[in-house]
């Protein structure tokens, strides 16, 4: 009798397992607490990916600009404005604004500058500032146009005219250049 107590004993223990499943109050708030961490981590790094998101337009943009100055001046022989360029970009965006002007100066000191400014209200991007300007190399006469990309150095301030074709003003870096 007693192996047959036993049998119905574990039964009786299996049938309730059965029909007890589920999570607990623990296990649930150990996952609602393991997900709030990992959103806490991914958060700013995704706040993060949409600004230089935004900042890669601008650096596509005055970019842009800056080919445009040079296949302008191949063509013209001299600097051209925004709209005569041809480039095929918006002068306004929803974060920046953007310009090119062609500067005075005549043969080599014939210069062009092309920059962002921000539209809205965000301070958490960067301007950029380009610059062509024309090179003579050695004795020859004949000029290359040379270009430089800016970066603000602090976000939200304003984009600073590069000093040449090679060199970036104080408060900007150097993020391309040809």
């Amino acid at each position: 009798m007693k192996t047959e107590l036993k049998a119905k004993f574990l039964q009786h223990i299996l049938d309730k397992k059965k029909g007890d499943e589920g999570f607990t109050l623990i296990e649930l708030l150990v996952v609602i607490i393991i997900i709030g961490i990992l959103s806490a981590i991914a958060l700013p790094s995704f706040l993060n990916q949409a600004n230089k998101a935004k900042q890669s337009e601008a650096k596509t943009y005055v970019g842009s600009l800056n080919k445009g100055q040079q296949a302008f001046f191949t063509e013209r022989g001299s600097f051209g404005a925004l709209a005569d360029l041809g480039v095929g970009i918006k002068s306004q965006t929803v974060n920046y604004t953007y310009s090119s002007v062609a500067q005075n100066g005549t043969g080599t000191a014939a210069t062009a500058y092309s920059n962002s400014s921000l539209t809205g209200t965000s301070n958490v991007i960067r301007n950029y500032s380009g610059k062509v300007s024309l090179l003579t190399e050695g004795s020859s006469s004949d000029a290359t146009s040379i270009a430089i990309l800016c970066e603000t150095t602090t976000v939200a301030g304003a984009a600073l005219e590069p000093t040449d074709g090679r060199t970036c003003a104080s408060g900007s870096t150097a993020v391309g250049s040809r």
